[in-house]
C-alpha cells in the first residue's frame, strides 16, 4: 500500500491532498504542530472508514532537531514513501529567529524542506514511482538574497516567503541533480492565493489583508484539482507549476550553479550547527 507523507498537511491544500490521498487507500502521515488540527484529521478519517490509515506527528519543523525526529520515526515506520508533500510554513510581520539561530521562513519554509527531502530519499527510492511535491515560488519569486540568507537586513515580512519560496525552486533542481538514478520525480508547485487559515503572526495592516485573502482566495479545492495531474504524471524528472500551467525550468530561477551554492551554503550551516 502507498504512503504519502504531508507537511502542513492539517490545513488547506495539505489537508487536502491527505484527504484525497486517503480516499485513494493511501496510508496518510501528517506533519503538523496542532494537536486540535491533528485530532480533527484522524477524526475526520476514522469517520470515513480510513482511521487505520491515518497518522498524525506532532512536531516543530522549524527546528532541525524535529525534522531528524520525523524522518527517523517515518523511516521506522514505513517501507517507502510514494509521494512526500513539503508544505509547512508560517507567515511572520517580523522576523523571529530559531533556537538553532536560523530565521524562521528560512528554517520552516526552506531548511525543513531540505532535510524531509534528503533525509527521506532512502524510503523515495524503494517506491516504485515517488513523487515530491515542494510549495516553492514555481521560478515567480525571488531574487536570492546571498549575502543576506537569513534576512537580517530589511526584513520584508510576509514577502520573507517569497523569498523562501526561491529557496525551494533551487532546492527542487539541486535534489534531481543528486539522485539521477532515483525514480523521483520532484514537482514545484505555486498554487497562488488560496483561501486558508493564513496561519501566522501579522501586524494590524497585513492582519487586515489577510483577512480579504481568506475568502477572496480561490478554494482549496480547486488548488488541489490544478496540481494532482502533475503528481499522478509528472512530465519531468523536475516541473514547475504555477497555478495549474506548467512553466519552463530553463530560467534564471532555476540555475543549476546557484542550486549548488545553495546546497553547499546550507550544508555547512547544518554541519556547523552543534548537534
Amino acid at each position: 500500500m502507498s504512503t504519502a507523507v504531508i507537511t502542513g498537511g492539517t490545513d488547506g491544500i495539505g489537508r487536502a491532498l491527505a484527504d484525497s490521498y486517503l480516499q485513494r487507500g493511501h496510508h496518510v502521515v501528517v506533519v503538523g504542530t496542532s494537536p486540535e488540527k491533528g485530532s480533527a484529521f484522524l477524526a475526520a478519517a476514522a469517520r470515513s472508514g480510513a482511521g487505520d490509515r491515518a497518522r498524525f506527528l506532532r512536531a516543530d519543523l522549524s527546528l532541525v532537531a524535529e525534522n531528524r525526529r520525523t524522518i527517523d520515526l517515518i523511516t521506522e515506520t514505513y517501507p517507502a514513501v510514494d509521494v512526500l508533500v513539503l508544505g509547512a510554513r508560517y507567515h511572520r510581520s517580523t522576523r523571529v529567529e530559531t533556537p538553532d539561530g536560523f530565521e524562521s521562513n528560512f528554517a520552516l519554509h526552506y531548511l525543513s524542506r531540505f532535510l524531509l527531502s534528503h533525509g527521506l530519499v532512502g524510503h523515495l527510492r524503494r517506491a516504485e514511482r515517488a513523487t515530491v511535491l515542494n510549495f516553492g515560488g514555481a521560478g515567480l519569486t525571488g531574487p536570492v538574497r546571498w549575502d543576506d540568507l537569513q534576512l537580517r537586513r530589511n526584513y520584508p515580512g510576509t514577502g520573507a516567503l517569497g523569498h523562501g519560496g526561491a529557496l525551494c525552486d533551487l532546492l527542487g533542481v539541486h535534489f534531481t541533480r543528486s539522485y539521477p538514478d532515483a525514480p523521483v520525480s520532484y514537482v514545484l508547485n505555486h498554487p497562488g492565493v488560496v483561501a486558508t487559515s493564513f496561519a501566522g503572526e501579522y501586524d494590524r495592516a497585513t492582519a487586515a489583508h489577510v483577512d480579504r485573502l481568506r475568502t477572496s482566495g480561490k478554494p482549496a479545492s480547486q488548488a488541489v484539482a490544478q496540481i494532482l495531474p502533475f503528481l499522478d504524471a509528472p512530465p519531468a524528472r523536475l516541473t514547475a507549476v504555477l497555478e495549474g500551467r506548467q512553466v519552463p525550468t530553463d530560467t534564471r530561477a532555476f540555475d543549476p550553479d546557484d542550486a549548488a551554492r545553495l546546497h553547499a551554503i546550507t550544508e555547512k550551516l547544518l554541519a556547523d550547527l552543534p548537534r
